[in-house]
């Protein structure tokens, strides 16, 4: 072995470890990148049926809040208003099961800051409280509203959903709305 080849093996042999050292790192750099772009990227769209109904339900939530009963009536200053939910009435054409659409409507009504305190009611509840200014109790019916439209790209499906508020334990109906519009089919 001469100096040539002395001096030469050990710059080889770091030139060598250091393209070694550098490819696991390299691949370890890249794999980071492709799973921070994972996380980095948009969330999945929901699905058309859970959009639909959100934006129905954000509707309904908008009336009841924005124009509530409870404020032409009398209601304990230091209690919350508290909304007792009856399952909802839904039109078995439409697809939808009235406990789909009534945990839709409690997320909506919930959303909202200034919103009331939701429940689901059950009958039991009327006996419970019947004079306290602060319970309202919510019945919806989402229903058809005539023959399905066709478009030139889609079909839609008319539907009529009645919101009503009451007392508990009094069948008077001191609030009621009517939202209207349709569904495209391809999302039910």
């Amino acid at each position: 072995m001469n100096d040539a080849t002395c001096r030469q093996q050990p710059k080889n042999c770091r030139s060598g470890h250091l393209a070694v050292a550098s490819h696991p790192t390299c691949l370890a750099l890249l794999i980071m990148l492709v799973m921070l772009a994972g996380c980095a990227s948009t969330p999945e769209a929901p699905d058309t049926l859970r959009q639909a109904l959100l934006g129905l339900s954000d509707r309904a939530a908008a009336l009841v809040l924005n124009q509530p009963a409870w404020s032409q009536t009398t209601t304990s200053a230091e209690q919350d208003i508290v909304m007792l939910l009856e399952k909802p009435q839904v039109d078995d054409n439409l697809g939808i099961t009235p406990e789909r659409f009534g945990e839709s409507l409690t997320r909506a009504l919930l959303a909202s800051p200034q919103g009331p305190q939701v429940l689901d009611w059950v009958p039991e509840m009327a006996s419970r409280s019947p004079d306290n200014g602060n319970l309202w109790l919510m019945k919806s019916r989402l229903e058809t509203d005539g023959a399905m439209l066709t478009l030139s790209d889609r079909d839609l499906l008319p539907y009529r959903l009645t919101l009503s508020l009451r007392r508990p334990g009094n069948e008077e109906i001191l609030w009621q709305r009517v939202v209207s519009g349709a569904f495209d089919t391809d999302a039910l």
